[in-house]
């Protein structure tokens, strides 16, 4: 699978129903080869130019289910402080280094 398929799927929150955007992004664990996390964006951009906003970062432990058209995820208490949102995101190049951006 390729990261432009998790790209076309929606992220649905199982414990609430609701719709958390799309994958934007994935942290990898190069050392390793697994996937860590999916990155959503919270405050999408308009066509990509304006705005800012966070990277919800959803751990691949709290993957339920991966289905053709959308991705399910358990995040429990999702509107209190314990959800990891970043302002700034990490890219890692193929040689294994990281950038930040954002």
């Amino acid at each position: 699978m390729k990261i432009s398929d998790f790209q076309t799927k929606d992220v649905i929150n199982v414990v609430d129903g609701k719709r958390l955007g799309h994958i934007s992004d994935l942290e990898l664990d190069l050392q390793q080869g697994v996937i860590e996390a999916i990155v959503v964006p919270v405050n999408t951009k308009f066509m990509g130019l304006f705005g800012g906003g966070s990277d919800l970062i959803i751990p691949w432990k709290n993957i339920v289910k991966i289905g053709s058209d959308v991705v399910l995820v358990k995040m429990d208490g999702l509107a209190q402080s314990g959800v990891q949102q970043f302002e700034t995101t990490v890219y890692i190049d193929r040689d294994g280094r990281a950038e930040r951006r954002g």
